[in-house]
């Protein structure tokens, strides 16, 4: 029983990709849009609390968070010394009353506090404030 390869035939050649290329562009898309919030999320800043602390104003400020690591989230955004540094000379050329909200975690190094409220300073960038939570008094 022999059987006949019939060499007219055109069988398919190729593979067909496109569905494949589908599914990575959809896997993309979508981790592009969740590792922002998974980095903000996994970076928690647990805030110093007091009896005095004012209300914080309504007004439109940049948020500056400090972890506990040192490491620095500008407007939620997880960056390092040289990018802040630049981020922060163009918020000085452009607009150098904007406001600066530095949240430090309790157990934030002192001096990586200080560090920022410095590179503020050094870019002529005077108006910030510490958040801190208020502790709730009595029952």
């Amino acid at each position: 029983m022999a059987t006949k390869f019939d060499d007219n035939d055109e069988g398919i050649n190729d593979i067909n990709i496109t569905p494949f290329v589908d599914v990575v562009l959809v896997l993309l898309v979508i981790f592009m849009v969740t590792a922002p919030v998974m980095i903000k999320e996994s970076l928690k800043v647990n805030l110093p609390k007091t009896l005095t602390s004012d209300i914080t104003s309504k007004a439109a400020s940049i948020g500056v968070a400090i972890t506990k690591e040192g490491q620095v989230l500008f407007n939620g955004k997880l960056m390092g010394q040289e990018s802040l540094q630049n981020e922060l000379q163009t918020i000085s050329r452009n607009d150098p009353k904007t406001n600066f909200l530095i949240s430090a975690d309790t157990e934030t190094r002192h001096g990586d506090v200080i560090r920022m409220i410095d590179m503020l300073k050094k870019n002529n960038l005077h108006h910030f404030a510490l958040q801190v939570e208020k502790i709730k008094e009595g029952p």
